[in-house]
């Protein structure tokens, strides 16, 4: 038989906005619960007290499940070096027989370059490469046979690397994420290792995205 608190729980459950929201204390439960009311009501099919709706949402906010947000802001407060790159084009190719050679044609020529911004990832039927700006024509004359789907230029990354409990903590992207979509910052690209992750964005919004991420230690 289902319960109020019962229903509550998987209401919440179902908005991960909310869920935030109600582990931070910045919600107001009363509102909240008038506005919950109506569907409790409806599949429990008798009328609902306003308060046990309250009580059930104050009693979710305490639980284990939401303490785990608490968890997601330990790890912010840890975040490590934040490094910014820009004039970076993003090439995206379709996936070939020959493609691998030539990026390793284009990892060679690249090792005698300082200060030279490289990165790749590979999915099933695309290669994408990040590539500082003033490299460009050599991937232009490797490739020059591949199929290029996409050539995006005037971007820049912001590195970040985060503490190794990380990957320990459910969460932590998505809480990153959901700040950045908050302020209407686009990710061209997300790239991740074990402990760090580059986002590729617009030049006119490194700014903004980087005082999303620093601010996110203050938290």
């Amino acid at each position: 038989m289902k319960t109020i608190a019962g229903f509550v729980a998987e209401y919440v459950q179902r908005k991960p906005f909310l869920q935030f929201a109600l582990a931070q204390g910045i919600i107001n439960l009363t509102a909240l619960s008038r506005q919950i009311q109506p569907e409790i009501e409806a599949q429990l099919k008798r009328e609902v007290r306003n308060g046990a709706v309250v009580m059930a949402l104050t009693r979710l906010s305490d639980q284990l499940e939401f303490r785990a947000t608490y968890r997601v802001l330990k790890v912010m407060k840890a975040i490590g070096e934040i490094t910014v790159r820009s004039s970076l084009t993003d090439y995206t190719f379709r996936v070939s027989d020959t493609i691998l050679q030539n990026q390793m044609r284009l990892l060679e020529a690249i090792d005698s370059h300082q200060d030279v911004f490289y990165t790749s990832s590979r999915g099933v039927d695309e290669l994408n490469i990040v590539l500082s700006k003033r490299l460009g024509g050599v991937v232009e004359e490797y490739f020059r046979e591949e199929r290029l789907t996409q050539k995006v230029e005037n971007l820049s990354s912001i590195t970040v690397k985060l503490p190794p409990e990380n990957v320990s903590v459910p969460g932590i992207y998505y809480f990153i994420f959901q700040r950045l979509a908050w302020e209407g910052i686009v990710l061209y690209e997300v790239i991740s290792t074990t402990n760090e992750f580059t986002i590729l964005i617009d030049e006119d919004q490194v700014e903004q995205a980087f005082s999303v991420i620093k601010n996110l230690k203050s938290l």
